[in-house]
């Protein structure tokens, strides 16, 4: 009966041994190690701002740009006058961009204001190394027939681009 119970328990434990070796074969310890890095930038803005066209005598003024600013500060004559300016918008980031808002605002919105903004959209899709323009005129009201008392007039524009 020693025996017996020996030879079960010796039994048992060979199993035991047997099936941790065995399941020790089988199973396999796999490890996943990641690094992700973001290489992508985002990098619109204003490479230049030139003069096109002007009327004769007028003064186009020297333009003033920034990476997200332009300024233009012409001076018009008489009825008629028109200066017109060539803006150039770059993508020199590497994600592509969508047009998602053009608003010019100004502080004389009437259609007898002396002095008008004429204004086209640059492309709605900006592609990554791709560049798009934006003309803008501005012109002395051809049906003034005074001098108007109001000399000047400020114009706010906003181009907006977003992610693709």
């Amino acid at each position: 009966m020693k025996n017996k119970k020996f030879i079960i328990i010796l039994s048992l434990f060979i199993i035991i041994l047997t099936m941790t070796i065995g399941y020790s074969t089988f199973v396999t310890k796999l490890e996943l190690n990641e690094t992700t890095e973001i290489t992508g930038s985002w990098n619109i803005k204003i490479t230049s701002v030139e003069m096109q066209e002007r009327t004769l005598g007028c003064d186009p003024g020297k333009p003033e740009f920034t990476d997200t600013t332009a300024t233009i500060m012409p001076k018009l004559n008489k009825p008629g006058d028109l200066v017109v300016y060539e803006i150039t918008i770059e993508n020199m980031g590497t994600i592509d961009a969508i047009l998602n808002k053009v608003e010019f605002t100004s502080d004389d919105e009437s259609p007898t204001s002396p002095i008008r903004y004429i204004t086209d959209e640059p492309d709605e899709i900006l592609l990554s190394g791709e560049e798009t323009t934006i003309m803008i005129a501005v012109v002395y009201n051809s049906s003034i027939t005074e001098v108007p008392s109001t000399k000047t007039k400020e114009i706010t524009g906003k181009i907006e681009y977003i992610q693709k």
